[in-house]
């Protein structure tokens, strides 16, 4: 006699259609090979699959119920090749595949027939030092694409314009049918003679080859603000790549790096610098002048500095990003230096001091007094 197809299910012998359904459903959820890798868990699914054909079907499960699995042999009734035919498998097959890229038969592919945004652009923008700090006018040469002047973006010869998809009738999609040991599904996915489109184009533009747009190089005039740091990221609206069917054009994206100067360094929105003096510069004090950013400016060393020390000068930094008006500092190290050979007339000068200090000259002579002075603070 076989087992029970009501028993394969777990139904009663009067249960409905609708209840045969489900713990069909039910049960091939959890027997499905892709699902179930358990030893035995094929062959089970294939004998739920039997039993729900033979009573999800009621002239064959009228047999069945008359005459027993002789009723219902393989001359008596569809073989299990064509069980995914049977009532319900379509639905729980969907279940099992939409998930997976498509591949169920409840999958769509989106017509593309709208308007489609031009892809955003970047470049790469080497700056001067000062450039950097005070900003300006810049002129960039970028390849993009344009829409095509000569069709206007439409792709197609002056004339002319576009028909129904004959591959995919103007839907943008093909179906493609997949039979499998447990049955067959339906496979959607974008036309390939339309590119999802359900159009095409019936002469192409010369000019563009039918893609409405073209590639150039246009040149553009940019506005680089004051303080801008590497890294800094410009936005320049609408000037990506062309749109697509009408679509806005896509931005483009400017990303700038700083070339270091030999002379300032930058620290946020302060510039380091440094400049050397005498060590008889550093003991009366003196008036120089100094390179800035902004040029030179005179500065005052008071008597007594001593090496590194670090003067302020306001307001000579970096314009704040957003705020030009307010600047950072430029901060300026003093180096003192001490000289390696001294003539006859100043060793005795600085003989006569080192007495007036009280410092002894005999280890080191005067070169080491200076580096007592200056070089150990």
């Amino acid at each position: 006699m076989g087992r029970d197809y009501y028993e394969m299910l777990g139904v009663s012998r009067d249960a409905s259609q609708d209840e045969i359904k489900r713990a069909y459903r039910r049960l091939a959820r959890k027997f499905h090979p892709d699902v179930n890798k358990e030893p035995g868990a094929e062959e089970r699914f294939k004998e739920i699959n039997r039993a729900n054909e033979i009573l999800s079907n009621p002239e064959t499960r009228a047999r069945y119920d008359r005459f027993g699995e002789a009723g219902v042999g393989s001359g008596a009734g569809v073989g299990f090749q064509d069980f995914a035919d049977a009532a319900g498998f379509a639905d729980i097959f969907e279940t099992f595949f939409s998930g997976f890229g498509g591949m169920g038969g409840g999958g769509s592919v989106r017509r593309r027939s709208g308007p489609v945004r031009g892809e955003d652009l970047r470049l790469d923008l080497k700056l001067e030092f000062k450039e950097a700090i005070f900003g300006g006018e810049k002129k960039i040469r970028i390849p993009h694409l344009e829409t095509c002047q000569v069709c206007e973006g439409s792709g197609a010869k002056k004339g002319t314009g576009r028909k129904t998809c004959p591959t995919c009738n103007g839907t943008g999609q093909v179906r493609r049918a997949t039979r499998t040991p447990f049955g067959s599904f339906a496979q959607v996915s974008s036309c390939p003679t339309c590119n999802g489109e359900g159009q095409i184009i019936e002469e192409k533009c010369e000019a563009c080859g039918g893609a409405g747009r073209k590639q150039e190089t246009k040149e553009l005039k940019i506005t680089i603000p004051a303080g801008v740091d590497n890294g800094t990221r410009l936005r320049v609206s609408s000037e990506g790549d062309a749109g697509v069917r009408g679509g806005p054009s896509g931005d483009l994206y400017v990303y700038l790096f700083v070339e270091e100067d030999p002379e300032f360094q930058r620290e946020g929105v302060n510039i380091l610098s440094s400049t050397t003096i005498s060590y008889l510069q550093a003991i009366l004090g003196c008036r120089m002048m100094v390179k800035t950013v902004d040029g030179e400016t005179e500065v005052t060393i008071p008597a007594g500095t001593q090496p590194n020390t670090v003067q302020k000068l306001e307001n000579k930094g970096v314009p704040r990003l957003g705020n030009p008006v307010s600047r950072g500092d430029h901060l300026l190290t003093i180096k003192v230096e001490i000289p390696s050979r001294i003539n006859a007339e100043e060793r005795e000068l600085l003989e006569k001091l080192a007495k007036i200090k009280g410092e002894s000259t005999g280890k080191g002579g005067i070169e080491g007094f200076l580096g007592k002075m200056f070089g150990d603070r």
